[in-house]
This record gives structure tokens, sequence and C-alpha cells, in this order.
């Protein structure tokens, strides 16, 4: 596949992108915040809500033909999609959040994946916080990974090893879903892969900005799709966890779009220092 110079932002492109970015960190901060047993997964949609108009957003979900929510929230075998309901979450549950949010035209996404706690299921949840544990470690591997090479594809390898590499495995990174580019649409070229790959993808090189969001299983990489047409599940029933982040690359660096600290703290075990773009 051929990219032109499209995929590419202008220094000014990206200092755009820098209030959805936090518009949507600070949302999924507040749905963090309350997650807990009981909780249901539309309350967490309408919170995510506030937070992103309050900033002055639009949720870019909704603009989804046929979606009519700010989040997403899979749960436990749900891999991606999962649409909010009013089942209330309990103890042991690993729920992961996707959201986004578009600001002036611009768009941010990103997602995390948490495990309720359940003091009487200590090995449940503890496995269940190595596959998300191993999910972020992909992530900001990856993300990481940015700030050296020269061709996008590389980072597809440099996930797959950091997976691998994680305690609890063995995991299995679903292929069906990918990252991708990220701008005037949530959903942009080029694909961003988070496994290995043939071929270089294009260079990562300044005004590149891409949201990379490893998607990863207790068990096999094959899913379904449920009769909601959007609910994404294992085909075997395995857990499922899933991470992501918007990211630019500049002519000084890398920034993690939807991170409040830029991605320092995320960065910092790889020895890399995000730089916010001028």
């Amino acid at each position: 596949m051929a990219f032109g110079r499209k995929i590419y932002k202008s220094p000014a492109d990206i200092r755009a992108m820098i209030e959805p970015g936090l518009a949507t960190a600070a949302a999924l901060d507040a749905v963090r915040a309350a997650i807990r047993p009981g909780a249901t997964t539309l309350e967490l949609d309408a919170i995510a809500e506030h937070v992103i108009r309050s900033r002055g957003g639009v949720p870019n979900f909704m603009k989804e033909p046929g979606y009519h929510h700010t989040i997403c929230a899979s749960v436990n075998e749900a891999v991606v999609h999962g649409i909010p309901t009013d089942r209330p979450l309990e103890p042991g549950d690993l729920v992961s959040i996707d959201c986004g949010a578009e600001v002036k035209g611009w768009n941010g996404d990103a997602a995390f994946s948490v495990v309720i706690p359940d003091p009487t299921r200590s090995d449940l949840v503890a496995a269940r916080q190595a596959l998300s544990g191993a999910t972020e470690r992909g992530l900001w591997a990856g993300i990481a990974g940015l700030s050296n090479v020269r061709d996008l594809n590389t980072i597809g390898a440099i996930i797959e090893d950091a997976i691998d590499g994680s305690d609890g495995g063995p995991f299995g990174i679903v292929e069906d879903y990918v990252g991708h580019g990220i701008g005037r649409s949530m959903h942009e070229e080029p694909p961003v892969f988070n496994y290995r790959v043939r071929g270089n993808g294009p260079s990562v090189k300044p005004g590149l900005v891409i949201a990379i969001e490893p998607m990863v299983t207790s068990g096999g990489i094959e899913t379904r799709t449920l009769a909601d047409d959007w609910t994404v599940v294992t085909e075997d029933g395995s857990m499922a966890a899933h991470w992501e982040h918007s990211v630019a690359v500049h002519a000084d660096g890398i920034w993690v779009l939807t991170a409040e600290d830029g991605g320092a703290a995320g960065l910092a075990p790889f020895g890399v220092t995000p730089v916010r773009p001028a």
C-alpha cells in the first residue's frame, strides 16, 4: 500500500490536536474513578459525555453511523466495541473503556482496561490484571518505539515482543482489529499493526499522528461479533484487554496527546522523555 503526504500533519495541526486529546484523557480519568461494583456502563457513558461536552467537545463515537454512545464498554470476553448497558458491574470484571473526543474538528481516541477488585477470587483477579498489564506494556513499548524507529510496521514487532515477554502468558494478540491514523477523522490511514507483518509501512517522521491500540486475550485470537452488530467477543470465551493512546511524532520528539503528562510516566521505564509540540 502506498502512502502519500496526506497522512502527515503540520505543526499547527498537531497543536490543534492537543485539546481533543486532553478532553479524551479527562473523560477516561472520570470514568476510571467511577468504576466500582454496582456501577453500570450506561452510567459511565453519561460521565464521559458530560466531561467531553463541558470542555467544548463532542463525543466522536456518536458520529459513527448507528452508534449512539460516548464510550465503548467491553467487559470480560468482550474485546472491543461493547455497547454500554444497565448491567451492574461485578467484582472481578475486566472492564475495557474506549472513548474519543472531537474539538474544533480534530480528534482524540484512547482506551484503558481495569479489573474490579474481588478479595474472594484473588487468583482470578491476578490473572486478569496480568493480561491487562501485558496489553498496557505492549502499548507503551510501541509508543516508545516511535522515538527511534524509521518505519511504522516495526512498531508491531516491538509490541508483539513486549507482550510475549510479559508475565502471566501466553497471551493472544488479536489480529482482526488494529490501530490507525487519526486527525480530522477518528480513523485515518495508515493501519498500525500490533504484531509482525511484512513490509515497512510508512516512514516514522514528523507529522505522523497515530492511535496505537493493542487488543490481547488470555486465549485464542479468533473473534466474532454479537447480534447487536457492534460487540466483538473472543470466540473461545477467554478474557480480553484493550489499551490505546493517540500519539504525535513531531520535529522535537513524540507526545502522547491523550495523556495529561504527554506520556511521561508511561515512557519513563523505556528511557524516553516526551516533548510537548512547540
